[in-house]
């Protein structure tokens, strides 16, 4: 066998190109940039729109839960008052039957 010796690839001196043709390079990368800036944005605008909605859902979820909670509260308060007159009752019927 036989080695192959592979030779190191020259490098090249750099080509001098014309400035006018990297300005349009960059300015196209530049304009491809923006257009894709422009599409993110619109997601992004339209992404808080959602949440918006999601938002305010969840703050209508919220409103009716109080309002849920408001009116277990009134009915606790009603079913205190009934036990401590029912509590009142049965002591007022124990001191009259002697106990």
């Amino acid at each position: 066998m036989t080695a192959q010796i592979i030779p190191f690839p020259l490098r090249r001196p750099p080509v001098q190109r014309d400035g006018n043709e990297r300005l349009q390079r960059a300015l196209a990368a530049l304009e491809v940039a923006i257009a894709d800036q422009r599409v993110a944005v619109a997601a992004w605008r339209s992404a808080l729109v959602v949440l918006g909605k999601v938002v305010s859902g969840l703050g209508d979820g919220l409103q009716r839960y109080r309002g849920s909670i408001d009116g277990l509260a009134v009915r606790v308060d009603a079913l205190r008052a009934q036990a401590v007159q029912l509590d009142r009752t049965a002591d007022a019927a124990r001191a009259v039957a002697g106990e």
